[in-house]
């Protein structure tokens, strides 16, 4: 599977720790490379480019989100459902004891970010645009591929948050602080597409726990 490999996935107290399983994690993922692979398919088929480069990258952010939390129901077995649109928490628990799953993502070392200030559970993929292979290429015109370098999972307070409602801005704006990122588990990632360039095992980049 293109940009994915067991080694990845770093946290290894799933099932003690966390209300899903590497397994749907890992499904989930795939599950996403699969859908824009088939979509960048048809479209260079049709003599377009790929989709990562016809879409706006904050519209890019809300498909690959949305995507993710298709994937992530498939392949929960029956222990999650999606949400209404433009409802939280994006996943809700059958079983009614466990608490929802908010999904965020953000390209780069960006935080992702949202409308409001919600508390709660957060699975946050953050990806880079890479070459097919799901390699950092020198050549930009390379750089049409969504890959995830990173997966972070864990509970959120609203002062987790920087929030900006300014008049006249573009609207209100909820932030993650990239502190309380940096302290959410690391449950995958993937040390090639890291765009921390200085990232190592003796000098790891903030968030690498």
């Amino acid at each position: 599977m293109r940009g994915f490999e067991e080694k990845y996935v770093r946290y290894q107290n799933f099932t003690d720790d966390l209300p899903f399983t590497s397994e749907i994690l890992k499904n989930t993922i795939a599950h996403l490379y699969n859908t824009l692979d088939i979509i960048d398919e048809n479209l260079v088929n049709n003599g377009s480019e790929k989709f990562s480069l016809i879409i706006e990258k904050a519209n890019l952010s809300s498909v690959i989100g949305n995507v993710l939390g298709a994937g992530f129901e498939k392949y929960s077995g029956n222990r999650y459902y999606r949400n209404l649109p433009n409802t939280y928490p994006d996943l809700l628990p059958n079983n009614g004891n466990d608490h929802g799953i908010e999904i965020k993502t953000a390209i780069g070392r960006n935080a992702p970010k949202g409308h409001h200030v919600k508390e709660g559970n957060y699975l946050i993929f953050r990806y880079c645009l890479t070459d097919s292979k799901g390699l950092l290429s020198r050549s930009l015109e390379n750089l049409n591929t969504v890959t995830i370098w990173e997966v972070k999972f864990g509970y959120l307070n609203e002062d987790d948050f920087t929030y900006s409602d300014t008049q006249f801005d573009s609207g209100k704006t909820a932030t993650i602080k990239l502190s309380s990122l940096d302290s959410l588990k690391l449950l995958y990632f993937d040390q090639m597409v890291c765009p921390y360039k200085n990232h190592s095992l003796s000098n790891p980049y903030n968030g690498y726990n």
